[in-house]
């Protein structure tokens, strides 16, 4: 226990999210939770758990057709655990029982939401909880009423509210069977607009949601962090469509569905394995950029994704970078640049590594399957059941290092000693 307490915040946020992914992969394993006459392999268990907690949605066994009810429960569980953050979760559960979060707690929750202050960090967790639950009973309810058309009641109640589960949670799961996803639904508007609404909202985080339930939606009063998620966020969903609506034979609810969907959400209301590559490259892109701090989604930020175009045009045209009437703070753009970088590096790297252990697959579903697993979003071309073991490993390597981001990645052997040596600033030609 001391050697845990003497961690770093990021240090014990991993841990945490390991050890319930690998604890989710032994429950999925187990035989009550895995139907009758169904194999299921180890490596399959820990894929489908890392995928769940990581909320992801790749999938290399599909879980209507292998998991029985109390795996499926097991399953929408580990989405809610990694969609709402293992220290949010934990600390729900420390205040259910009616005790204090000790100052530790405190820094873990500030560090897993990203927070800039630690004041108000109680009332933000248990607005977080309250947020969650109104957000998926209300998909719930909404997505039953189109499912109890197809299912008996029970079955229905217990799909509709998975589904409202994965959607707020912006993972691509679901227990429909035989790898269909949404496609049966694809002509749906109710259910399709149901998802889309859970699926930004939940991408949009919980710091916004608080700020425009504060300020009453109105938009001049937000403040410049929800400003940017907000206006980021619908101009790539509006240039998705677009793009999507003139590269694929798809209707404009296909399309603007897939737009929001690849935001790390990972539904399909059509088979991506016939999307042309000019298709499957805004989506890639799509995927890449993700949703926002602070929300149950992934990729490398809404807002990471803004500071870097107003550095570039603040370099460009010699100006300070201005946003919304503010100055954005030059560190802002370095961090910005860095997290870009990482993610790129984690992307092409992970890329060439899984076309080298499956060299007949096609280099777009390659890239597109990677950059899937790394913006923890869920979409596949159909190539997920059938890559090799290793590959599976690789893109749960991928997962993880999304779910927890490549910057935090990156400094947790990071020890905290000061740098006692400076050297001379040298001159290096740019450009």
């Amino acid at each position: 226990m001391k050697l845990i307490q003497r961690q770093t915040p990021a240090r014990i946020i991993a841990l945490g999210f390991l050890a319930v992914i690998l604890l989710g992969s032994l429950l999925l394993i187990l035989p009550v939770s895995v139907q009758d006459g169904v194999e299921l392999r180890y490596i399959d268990s820990l894929y489908t758990s890392t995928s769940a907690v990581c909320v992801t949605g790749l999938v290399a066994v599909d879980a209507g057709d292998t998991f029985t009810p109390f795996g499926q429960t097991v399953l929408a569980l580990l989405i809610q655990v990694g969609g709402l953050g293992v220290t949010a979760v934990g600390a729900g559960i420390i205040l259910a029982m009616g005790r204090r979060i000790n100052l530790k707690g405190r820094l873990l929750i500030r560090e897993a939401m990203n927070l800039d202050s630690g004041r108000g960090l109680i009332r933000f967790v248990k607005s977080i909880l309250l947020t969650t639950l109104i957000f998926e009973v209300t998909g719930a309810l909404l997505s039953f009423t189109v499912f109890i058309r197809d299912y008996p009641f029970w079955k229905a109640l217990g799909i509709s509210f998975f589904h409202s589960i994965a959607a707020f949670n912006n993972s691509g799961f679901d227990i429909l069977g035989n790898f269909q996803n949404l496609i049966p639904y694809q002509d749906n508007v109710l259910l399709n607009l149901t998802t889309c609404g859970l699926i930004i909202f939940g991408g949009i985080g919980f710091l916004v949601i608080k700020d425009l339930w504060e300020c009453r939606l109105r938009f001049r009063k937000l403040r410049l962090h929800s400003k940017v998620v907000i206006t980021v966020s619908a101009a790539l969903i509006v240039s998705g469509a677009v793009l999507i609506k003139l590269t694929e034979d798809v209707t404009w609810l296909g399309a603007f569905f897939h737009s929001v969907s690849a935001r790390t959400a990972g539904f399909s209301t059509y088979p991506l394995g016939t999307f042309s590559n000019a298709g499957l490259m805004v989506l890639t892109v799509l995927m890449f950029i993700g949703a926002s701090p602070g929300s149950t989604g992934g990729g490398i930020k809404t807002s990471t994704f803004f500071v870097l175009l107003q550095g570039i045009k603040s370099a460009a045209t010699n100006r300070s970078p201005k946003a919304f009437h503010f100055s954005i703070p030059r560190e802002a753009f370095r961090k910005a640049a860095v997290i870009t970088l990482l993610a790129a590096a984690v992307v092409i790297t992970g890329t060439w590594l899984l076309a080298a252990l499956e060299p007949e697959l096609r280099l777009m579903d390659v890239l597109f399957e990677v950059t899937s697993a790394f913006g923890t979003v869920g979409l596949s071309t159909g190539i997920t059941p059938n890559i090799c073991d290793a590959g599976k490993l690789l893109c749960i390597l991928i997962m993880y290092i999304g779910r927890l981001g490549p910057l935090t990645v990156a400094t947790l052997w990071h020890f905290g000693r000061e740098e006692r040596v400076h050297y001379p600033e040298g001159n290096i030609a740019i450009g």
